[in-house]
């Protein structure tokens, strides 16, 4: 049986367009609205991220610091993160939803118990960003006997070599970051050369799902749709906080901001 993941990719292959992944941090700005959120916007991702807050996060840049720092300070913990992604599910059982994060929560948790409460409230996919390859090769297979995707880390820098390993390793969705930088940084590297690179990763294995990100904006998700998926986070993250500053309501803006987005790759 496919998974939810893969049926995603499927389908936006079929209607001949990119995937749209969003990223927000649970607990963002308040765990009722980081809910209400991902239910808003739900509509026009096809896939969410969903981070579980840091407080030494070091792939991500200021907007998803911001975000992880309001979460942190409101109390979040581990639990209620699997609480939110519980009650998400309930409405949206067919959507994937991704937690993206850092492994030392999961080792103080227990990897064990930790991939049980994973699978108890509906997780489809991991990101574990300073997990690399082949470090991680024992906990994806973990992941695998849950049905749970592993999601590996492709970089600018991976030589030919480890990412053949990588891609023969992989589920069913590669993360592909764009530029050498922390998430949220204007991109350095023009999408032309973004594609130049991502093409020769995709001649590896044409089948397998890559997605971009990193540096993706209104701005620059454009030019980039030709991938199997594109990642928006800071941008979102910044949107949250510009509507706090404004006293605005986070999840009307971002609802208006991610529709927007998916008029632009569709």
């Amino acid at each position: 049986m496919k998974s939810k993941i893969a049926l995603v990719f499927d389908n936006s292959k079929k209607e001949k367009r990119t995937a749209l992944i969003t990223y927000t941090v649970a607990g963002d700005n308040t765990k009722d609205n980081s809910l209400k959120i991902l239910n808003k916007i739900s509509k026009y991702a096809d896939i969410l991220e969903l981070g579980f807050a840091h407080n030494t996060p070091i792939a991500d840049g200021g907007q998803i610091q911001g975000s992880s720092h309001r979460a942190l300070k409101n109390g979040i913990k581990l639990k209620d993160v699997f609480q939110i992604v519980k009650k998400f599910k309930i409405n949206n059982p067919s959507k994937p939803l991704i937690l993206m994060g850092y492994f030392n929560l999961i080792y103080q948790n227990g990897e064990n118990k930790f991939l049980k409460s994973c699978k108890s409230s509906g997780v489809d996919g991991l990101i574990i960003v300073d997990l690399p390859y082949p470090e991680n090769k024992n906990f994806a297979k973990k992941c695998k006997r849950k049905s749970i995707n592993f999601i590996q880390l492709i970089s600018p820098t991976t030589s030919k070599d480890r990412m053949k390993k990588i891609i023969k390793d992989s589920h069913d969705m590669i993360y592909y970051i764009s530029m050498l930088s922390t998430t949220g940084g204007k991109l350095k590297v023009s999408p032309k050369k973004i594609l130049k690179n991502y093409n020769i990763i995709k001649r590896i294995s044409p089948k397998k799902n890559l997605v971009i990100g990193f540096g993706i904006t209104d701005k620059t998700i454009s030019s980039l749709k030709s991938a199997d998926g594109l990642v928006v986070g800071s941008m979102l993250c910044k949107t949250i906080t510009n509507s706090l500053k404004m006293r605005q309501n986070p999840v009307t803006k971002l609802d208006k901001v991610v529709y927007n987005l998916k008029k632009k790759i569709i």
